[in-house]
């Protein structure tokens, strides 16, 4: 592998994607070979080792196959990404040609990372559960993917320590009001001018609450997180979700 990384950004004219493009330009190992943005022809992206998706979650896989095929290594941060999707995105990289791997991350920043792995870790110890995401509103889709895969995580660990449902003994919700569920756990979407994007998650116990939160500020906060991913894609075979599992946390 040469020592500078050629990276692509697909969504470059985005939020995101134009802090990406900002954050590759300044960093000493990675080379800027492509921006990209809707309606654009990818081609070959510029050359590119590494392409990274921060665009719509209706195009997300269509733009992450392209990547593939070409044999283009993908960092996707655009969310809506189901099981199913991933069960497709597994399918294509397995036909890839070698070395071509990608790397799913609901969130890229390192605290929100860890707020995931801390409520994964509280989860087992506590009958109550609710998570609340927070977000500016232009966001297009909800729960967000930091919610949800927040809550796959919270699931799970509840699951393996032999809890049962989240206590609510609500019988009539006409309205909504108590929110949606994401593998049996309550989730509220906050859209509020203002917001960047936050998320608690309030656990409860009989006489005592934990409240874990955290608080995006600045879109910066995502980029050592998206360069983190731009380096390990690379060398982690396959599909991975979530940035923890290259930060060993």
């Amino acid at each position: 592998m040469s020592d500078v990384t050629r990276v692509a950004v697909v969504g470059a004219a985005g939020r995101m994607g134009s802090t990406v493009c900002d954050a590759v330009d300044d960093a000493p190992d990675l080379e800027l070979v492509g921006r990209y943005d809707a309606g654009d022809d990818l081609g070959d992206l510029g050359g590119a080792d590494v392409a990274v998706d921060f665009t719509i979650p209706a195009v997300s896989p269509t733009t992450v196959a392209h990547c593939v095929a070409a044999g283009v290594s993908v960092v996707v941060g655009t969310t809506g990404w189901t099981e199913e999707r991933l069960g497709r995105l597994r399918e294509q990289v397995a036909a890839a040609p070698e070395g071509t791997n990608a790397l799913v991350a609901p969130n890229f920043a390192i605290g929100a990372v860890l707020m995931m792995a801390f409520a994964e870790k509280a989860a087992p110890y506590y009958e109550s559960v609710e998570i609340i995401e927070l977000h500016h509103p232009n966001k297009v889709d909800a729960p967000s993917g930091t919610a949800a895969r927040t809550a796959d995580l919270v699931a799970a660990a509840r699951r393996e320590a032999g809890l049962g449902d989240v206590p609510d003994a609500t019988a009539e919700n006409p309205l909504g009001t108590r929110g949606g569920r994401v593998d049996g756990i309550p989730v509220h979407s906050v859209r509020l001018r203002g917001l960047v994007a936050h998320q608690e998650v309030l656990l409860g116990n009989e006489g005592e609450m934990l409240t874990i939160r955290h608080d995006t500020v600045d879109r910066v906060s995502f980029m050592p997180g998206v360069l983190a991913g731009i380096r390990g894609v690379r060398s982690h075979p396959g599909v991975t979700v979530g940035l923890e599992h290259y930060l060993g946390i």
